[in-house]
């Protein structure tokens, strides 16, 4: 469970940071504590599903978002499909965009 609660929290912090909030922000739209709104992006505290609801319409994200493709897998095995959408999460539309499009001409160039 605990990877889970990381995994939320870096969620909630990719999306604060996006939306270029402050954590003291995010506290105020959300109707949470500030102190809270760290604990839970640093996974240290396990908040609520009416917490992280609160704090998914402060960010204007869906919630199923915040929950999206996580999976409690084997430590030893890296999940390297997991790991670019967790990275592709935390670029902007536009910046997906164009990392999608590379990695379309990367894979067509290798095929050359």
């Amino acid at each position: 469970m605990r990877e889970i609660t990381k995994s939320v929290g870096q969620r909630i912090r990719n999306y604060r940071t996006q939306h270029k909030l402050s954590q003291e922000k995010l506290a105020e739209l959300s109707g949470c504590h500030p102190t809270y709104i760290g604990q839970v992006e640093r996974g240290e505290k396990n908040a609520t599903i009416e917490s992280i609801e609160k704090i998914a319409i402060a960010l204007d994200v869906p919630l199923s978002k915040l929950f999206e493709k996580l999976t409690n897998t084997d430590d030893s095995a890296r999940d390297i499909p997991l790991e670019c959408y967790e990275f592709l999460s935390t670029k902007s539309v536009a910046e997906q965009e164009q990392l999608y499009q590379i990695l379309l001409k990367i894979d067509k160039y290798k095929n050359v």
